[in-house]
């Protein structure tokens, strides 16, 4: 089973790769096996045009190296945290530097809900969320940006399935899913409408979705009647 999840891993981090979501290494995927309580995950700084699939690193939830010849990525303890708290219904994790989601969390603005691409795939405003503090950077700057999340999203009462996808300030995107492919699937998505978000905004600054719009558009895909797509 981790073999296989180790080609999944792999796959999806070149995904990220021929998206054009990552830059140089700036990114990472990884997936999450409840059953063995293990994830995979992208190695440290290993570029996507040499890295296979035997390259990435197994990793348990407190951060020993199972399996693997490489580091795994610096980002290993947000992707735990993540994992301990939500791996009931989150199953893969993305971290990119995405050229528009960034510029949105390098502004420290929540990135608002204004058309129907958006609502299709995310049941609100994208969060921005604030800085870490000197002491949680000083004591441990990728757990602790776990753990904001999850408080963030807690302290707003965000379902964390319903909108799979933060912006941290100064940082850049999380996306999640019950899949790494659904995570991936929501970073793709998340850059798109941070891009068209950018140009709404130039175009008329005060545009907004009305609610009864996102939750047909969420819900005829999501929801328990949802209509959208193949049975």
């Amino acid at each position: 089973m981790l073999e296989e999840l180790k080609k999944r891993v792999f796959l999806c981090n070149q995904m990220l790769s021929s998206r054009g979501l990552v830059v140089l290494t700036w990114g990472n995927a990884s997936a999450f096996d409840p059953i063995s309580g293990l994830l995979v995950i992208k190695p440290s700084g290993v570029s996507y045009d040499t890295m296979s699939a035997d390259d990435m690193v197994v990793v348990d939830l407190e951060g020993k190296v199972v399996e693997g010849r490489y580091r795994p990525s610096s980002d290993t303890p947000t992707h735990i945290v993540l994992y301990k708290e939500w791996g009931d219904k989150v199953q893969g994790v993305v971290h990119t530097h995405s050229v528009h989601a960034t510029s949105w969390a390098q502004s420290g603005k929540d990135l608002p809900i204004q058309g129907t691409t958006h609502a299709d795939y995310f049941y609100g405003d994208v969060p921005c969320l604030g800085v870490l503090t000197p002491q949680e950077v000083e004591e441990g700057y990728e757990h602790f940006t776990g753990v904001k999340i999850v408080h963030d999203f807690n302290e707003r009462q965000i379902d964390p399935i319903s909108l799979g996808a933060c912006l941290l300030t100064g940082h850049g995107p999380f996306t999640w899913g019950a899949s790494v492919e659904k995570a991936v699937e929501n970073s793709i998505v998340l850059e798109t409408i941070a891009q068209m978000g950018i140009y709404t905004r130039t175009i008329n600054p005060d545009m907004r979705l009305p609610g009864y719009i996102l939750d047909k558009h969420y819900l005829r895909k999501h929801g328990k009647n949802a209509y959208y797509g193949q049975k």
